[in-house]
């Protein structure tokens, strides 16, 4: 499917072998000048809107799943497969973003993208039974997927000099966006009253900031090119993503720290329930863990522009990964805090992964299908591993065998992740197979 997208789009385009001779990113003051100045401060808040909404629709879910499915009269099975929706849909609905970026443009998109979480989160409390519910949900989530794809294109195309810091900044949105929503949706739906409907509802109030953020830069094309790629050059022939070794490895790297990051969340509070801790105290764990996401959502794409191979990164956050397993595996309650702060630095491979698109490719077409490829399949590869887990929990009855998979998926991801880090781009490697 990724290879028939890839050459459907290639056929529009004319071949140009000389276009691609210095990546994007190098500075470029005068392709820099070339963006509106409105844009260059309008931007950034745009993208930090949009970041603190990627993830809402989903961990307020998941805070109030008890009441949800009480109230919808949903069934066990479908409770559980909830769990593995997200992943679905982003996998599904993020493919079509590269060609919708081309013919409408990726600001327009990412605005497409706000309104249908919007829509999806205002539509989803008024829902009176299951199949209307996974609807609004669905909705949300395509708008999510959309989005999640177009970041790393947004950041590659208004400034193309600091992929590093500008992916930091929306990564660490992300993360605030995810913890935010964890720690404070049950506090929020007592204070409105109690009802799941209201508590979930609430969060599109602030995706509507982002709606309104997004819609002057739905019109701008003018993007910012390197001096030494024109716009039509940015569009050169584009190169299938499939026949690139990098790719599937950022793909299976994006796919494995996204089976991480699911398990975590919807897991890991009931491993140390399981263990002895209190539910009020396994919510904080998780809160912890998804908030080192902020610090360090900014600090590792730092590092990603100052390694010229970023193998060195993906091993100390899976060093650090295999310790909270172990820790989890032998004194899940003595050491809960230690083992939430060690899992929460491993979880922050996703910031490396969307860092790592960036600078896999010299163009904004590149980053574009690149972003899509990883992604789409890396979602697909995530899909399995929650409902894996739980399966094996329920024919073990206990947890060692789920944490003794988790710790195991992350050996396979450090590999991957040092292959997908290594200084060469998918125009390098496809270009030397033709």
């Amino acid at each position: 499917m990724m290879d028939h997208m890839a050459d459907e789009e290639t056929t529009t385009l004319s071949p140009a072998p000389t276009v691609r001779t210095e990546p994007l990113e190098a500075p470029a003051p005068a392709g820099s000048a070339r963006v509106p100045a409105w844009a260059r401060w309008l931007v950034p808040l745009a993208l930090v809107l949009a970041a603190v909404n990627l993830r809402p629709a989903i961990t307020s879910l998941g805070s109030l799943m008890k009441e949800v499915t009480g109230g919808l009269h949903m069934s066990g099975g479908i409770a559980g497969v909830l769990t593995s929706v997200p992943a679905f849909c982003f996998a599904l609905f993020g493919i079509m973003a590269p060609r919708l970026a081309r013919r409408f443009g990726p600001g327009a998109v990412v605005l497409a993208g706000m309104a249908a979480i919007t829509a999806g989160l205002l539509l989803r409390p008024f829902a009176g039974g299951t199949v209307t519910f996974l609807a609004a949900s669905a909705l949300a989530l395509m708008g999510i997927a959309v989005s999640n794809v177009l970041m790393p294109v947004i950041v590659k195309r208004y400034f193309p000099d600091r992929v590093g810091s500008m992916t930091g900044l929306y990564s660490m949105a992300l993360a605030a966006g995810t913890s935010l929503a964890a720690v404070t949706t049950v506090p929020l739906t007592d204070a409105l009253g109690g009802s799941w409907r209201q508590g979930l509802g609430i969060w599109a109030l602030l995706a509507v900031l982002a709606v309104a953020a997004w819609i002057p830069l739905a019109r701008d094309r003018s993007g910012s090119e390197s001096p030494a790629v024109s716009a039509k050059q940015e569009e050169g022939p584009a190169p299938r993503i499939t026949r690139s070794g990098t790719a599937w490895a950022l793909a299976c790297f994006f796919g494995l720290q996204a089976t991480g990051a699911y398990i975590t969340m919807g897991w890991m509070p009931t491993i140390f329930r399981d263990a002895g801790v209190s539910a009020g105290t396994a919510g904080l764990l998780l809160s912890i863990t998804m908030v080192m996401g902020v610090p360090l959502g900014f600090v590792i794409p730092w590092l990603v522009n100052r390694l010229r191979s970023q193998g060195p990164i993906v091993v100390a956050l899976g060093t650090c990964g295999l310790a909270g397993y172990a820790g989890l595996y032998l004194a899940p309650a003595s050491g809960a805090w230690a083992w939430a702060l060690l899992l929460g630095i491993s979880n922050c491979a996703f910031p490396l992964a969307l860092t790592m698109i960036g600078k896999r490719s010299r163009t904004g077409a590149g980053v574009v299908r690149l972003s899509a490829f990883a992604q789409c399949v890396g979602y697909l590869l995530s899909i399995p591993g929650p409902l894996l887990v739980g399966l094996l929990h329920d024919r073990s009855g206990g947890w060692d065998l789920p944490i003794a998979l988790m710790a195991a998926l992350m050996v396979p991801q450090i590999v991957v992740g040092i292959l997908a880090g290594r200084d060469r781009t998918i125009e390098d490697e496809v270009g030397a197979r033709r």
